[in-house]
């Protein structure tokens, strides 16, 4: 399998982190592709005409996009219900907690960008937006963090400390560990897994 990867960006962290977690890590055969919201990766196009990362070939040219398909096709080849639950009530709670967390990396990664801006060019109403947007999930989440245990990691928790982790990376003006305790230490065990050790963002 090939995966179009990228060292900076926090939804590739996740498939990786998945695939650590499941032991497919040596299964993938990372494609170093850069991917930029004003100039689409031409020769990506081909594989995702979204023009985004990660995108996953299989090995009969099929490719997956979304990080979040992704990490359940890996499940699925670890043989399924490590991630997330296969079926019932349980499986639509961790999805709807998983949309929340890459919801949550939607946001930062438009914040980011706007505050790249000239200031002159910025939004002052959408960078408003973003904070609020930003505060309530984390807040969210301060209460209702789930214990990592011993085993793999569920769906959720991994697209949470990628949204955690890019905080750090792009946001550490932010000093979020102040305000949200309870996440801050989940967020200092999270990294310490080798799936987390193996996979850090790296500004290169």
């Amino acid at each position: 399998m090939i995966l179009h990867w990228s060292p900076r960006s926090p939804f590739v962290r996740k498939v990786m982190i998945a695939a650590h977690e499941l032991g497919l890590a040596d299964r993938l055969n990372l494609r170093r592709t850069v991917v930029r919201m004003s100039a689409p990766n031409i020769e990506l196009l081909p594989d995702n005409p979204l023009g985004k990362i990660p995108t996953l070939l299989l090995d009969d040219g099929f490719a997956l996009i979304d990080s979040g398909v992704i990490c359940e096709y890996f499940d699925f080849l670890a043989g399924s219900g490590r991630l997330l639950p296969v079926a019932g009530k349980a499986r639509f709670v961790e999805l709807a907690r998983h949309a929340q967390a890459t919801g949550l990396l939607d946001v930062l990664i438009l914040w980011r960008n706007e505050r790249d801006k000239p200031r002159d060019k910025q939004t002052t109403d959408w960078l408003d937006s973003f904070a609020i947007k930003t505060k309530s999930v984390l807040t969210r989440f301060e209460g209702d963090v789930a214990p990592m245990g011993q085993s793999a990691l569920s769906l959720s928790q991994i697209a949470l400390g990628c949204c955690l982790s890019y905080l750090d990376f792009r946001f550490s003006d932010l000093n979020w560990r102040d305000d949200y305790p309870s996440l801050a230490a989940w967020h200092t065990e999270f990294e310490t897994r080798p799936s987390a050790k193996a996979t850090v963002i790296v500004d290169a």
